[in-house]
């Protein structure tokens, strides 16, 4: 503790003499008494001790030079397979690589802060851009896979629109949380950010949750497209890919859950050991990269229907409907087409004639039909 003294100037006027009063506060202060070694690292719990742990230089510098492998090997194919919205996964491969690096630099710094409080920004703020890739990448398969380029009735834009922003309003949660958390902040306010940081990240695995549930009825969809024979190639295994990266997302914001949560205690071995970061942290996000490296969305969604329309098109486009409708006069106010989805029932080439733009419409009665299912 440290004793600071106030001293407050006396009034003097015609009604009241005040003379000076010094008051004294006393405020806590970090003496440090033991000599950092050549690192800076001193025993955790004492003055100006950044880990619980005695970190590694090696481990960091492998993952710094892992992500920015990812990195380098992300831009070369979204350059190659001209994919312009691959920027948001390169984006959480750069923070990656920046946070490790940070952390490298650290290990030999470990009397700096700010070097650690960026590692550890960084690191925890990255799988947000993996996670908004994922959106953007599910909303991209159902506008190019699904012939009405919709699901729920939700058109994909408005679908990556949404989940975008719901990731945003998480990553700003987390940020604060996780800037409220530095290692030389006091008690109080670590624990404010902690639990700040932890809604923020619940957050993040709830929108995974909900998100999970649009992959399915995706899913469900294109098993009946493809029962008809009116499926395209490439949907299973750049939407497994896009499974196996969420898992991993997920598998990392459990163990942040657990970690934060236990405290630091004896009980919990989480903070007290670096190999649990490495294993659970690390090692998760770089395989989540990683898939998206093995199965690249480029090679598979090609042409004008693999980029998604924006909001105003769709808005203009559902204007000029309307208009279109009003001024039919036909069945309905809407002007009957003859919209075909062409079906192969093993060897049988089929018509089905539907008076709307969902060829879903006819789905009952082909079931019945044609027995498939």
């Amino acid at each position: 503790m440290t004793t600071n003294y106030i001293t407050i100037p006396g009034i003097t006027n015609d009604h009241v003499t005040l003379s000076p009063q010094t008051i004294s506060i006393a405020v806590p202060t970090c003496i440090q008494t033991i000599t950092p070694d050549k690192n800076g690292y001193v025993s955790p719990g004492t003055c100006h001790a950044l880990y619980d742990y005695y970190p590694s230089f090696t481990a960091a510098l492998a993952f710094s030079v892992i992500f920015g492998m990812l990195t380098i090997a992300h831009i070369a194919q979204a350059a190659l397979f001209k994919t312009k919205f691959c920027w948001v996964i390169i984006m959480g491969s750069i923070w990656e690589t920046i946070s490790f690096t940070a952390r490298a630099i650290s290990t030999r710094n470990q009397q700096n802060e700010w070097i650690q409080l960026i590692s550890e920004l960084f690191v925890l703020l990255a799988p947000l851009w993996v996670n908004a890739f994922a959106y953007m990448l599910l909303a991209r398969m159902i506008h190019f896979y699904l012939p009405i380029h919709s699901i729920f009735s939700i058109p994909a834009s408005v679908l990556a629109i949404a989940f975008v922003t719901l990731d945003f309003i998480s990553f700003v949660i987390q940020l604060v949380g996780g800037s409220y958390a530095g290692p030389t902040a006091p008690v109080t306010q670590q624990l404010k950010g902690v639990h700040i940081y932890m809604g923020g990240i619940g957050l993040q695995q709830l929108f995974i949750f909900l998100f999970l549930a649009l992959g399915v009825k995706f899913h469900r969809e294109m098993f009946w497209l493809e029962r008809v024979g009116s499926a395209k190639e490439g949907w299973k295994g750049l939407l497994f890919t896009l499974y196996g990266s969420l898992g991993f997302i997920t598998i990392r914001i459990f163990f942040r859950l657990i970690e934060f949560s236990g405290g630091n205690t004896s009980s919990n071995p989480f903070p007290y050991h670096e190999v649990y970061f490495y294993v659970l942290e690390a090692v998760p996000m770089c395989l989540a990269i990683l898939c998206y490296n093995v199965t690249h969305p480029g090679t598979v969604l090609q042409g004008p229907e693999a980029r998604l329309p924006t909001i105003r098109s769709l808005v203009f486009k559902k204007r000029r409907g309307r208009k279109q409708q009003a001024g039919s006069g036909g069945k309905g106010g809407v002007e009957m087409g003859s919209n075909y989805v062409e079906l192969g029932v093993e060897s049988i080439s089929i018509h089905v004639e539907l008076e709307g733009k969902d060829p879903r419409e006819g789905r009952n009665s082909f079931r019945e039909k044609f027995r498939l299912w």
